[in-house]
């Protein structure tokens, strides 16, 4: 039983894995026994948590890489291939936005958060693909957000590129399932991060939020990695093609 519920063995890749959720992220899969790639942008950030990981025991390795940009991507999988040469686990949780209305957005903000929160996640599975084939049963979680399910005030590019991985998801589920590749999504509610912060310091807003949850409270990090470190355990080897929210219930509140 206890093989069904550890990662111990796996190697996973982890994007946007120094803050927030990707920092969560990061922490339980270590708990769990991973050994872990995380990949972020801030080198220094990376330099002083993988030393913090690896003081307490932990196998981690790190990259300072902006996965918006393909020759980034490429330095990436170059790096895995080289160093595992196969990987067990992708997870998906880079992303950003920029709130606001339809017509207030330039062509070039609309692109880049399509090109941040869509089309790079299209481009990290597909180039991950062949060392998940090789690994004999690979997973991949991919970061969404409830906001690819309904409206939440988040701006439509952010949402629109949310949808579009959750669809991305069902697809690749059913394409790669001969190939023993799973892939799923958790789409999360307001979660106390970051990218969250400077819209729930409005108490205005806030109140709003919390209204709608039934819950009454915004969720934290380690709730959001919990979920995706369960869809990636071997106990949850017969589930595929699912968007599970993290949401204390916000999806399922009627009137």
């Amino acid at each position: 039983m206890t093989d069904r519920w550890t990662l111990k063995g796996k190697k996973a890749l982890i994007t946007g894995g120094t803050r927030g959720i990707g920092r969560a992220i990061v922490d339980e899969f270590l708990r769990f026994g991973a050994e872990v790639f995380i990949v972020a942008r801030d080198e220094d950030r990376i330099s002083r948590l993988i030393q913090q990981w690896r003081k307490a025991g932990h196998r981690v390795e790190g990259l300072a890489a902006d996965v918006s940009q393909p020759d980034d991507r490429q330095l990436i999988f170059d790096a895995i291939s080289q160093l595992w040469g196969h990987l067990d686990i992708l997870i998906n949780n880079a992303g950003t936005n920029i709130r606001k209305q339809a017509v207030a957005y330039d062509e070039q903000e609309y692109r880049f958060l399509l090109e941040v929160n869509m089309h790079q996640v299209w481009d990290m599975c597909r180039k991950a693909y062949p060392l998940l084939k090789s690994s004999g049963g690979g997973c991949v979680v991919n970061v969404t957000s409830v906001a690819g399910l309904t409206h939440v005030s988040s701006g439509p590019p952010y949402a629109m590129a949310k949808a579009a991985v959750i669809q991305l998801t069902r697809n690749l589920a059913v394409e790669w399932a001969a190939d023993n590749i799973r892939v799923n999504t958790v789409a999360p509610w307001y979660i106390r991060t970051p990218l969250t912060e400077p819209v729930l310091n409005r108490p205005d807003y806030l109140e709003r939020v919390l209204a709608r949850t039934p819950m009454g409270r915004v969720g934290e990090p380690e709730e959001v990695a919990a979920a995706v470190t369960f869809l990636c355990l071997p106990a949850a080897s017969y589930i595929t093609g699912q968007c599970l929210a993290v949401d204390g219930g916000f999806m399922i509140y009627g009137f």
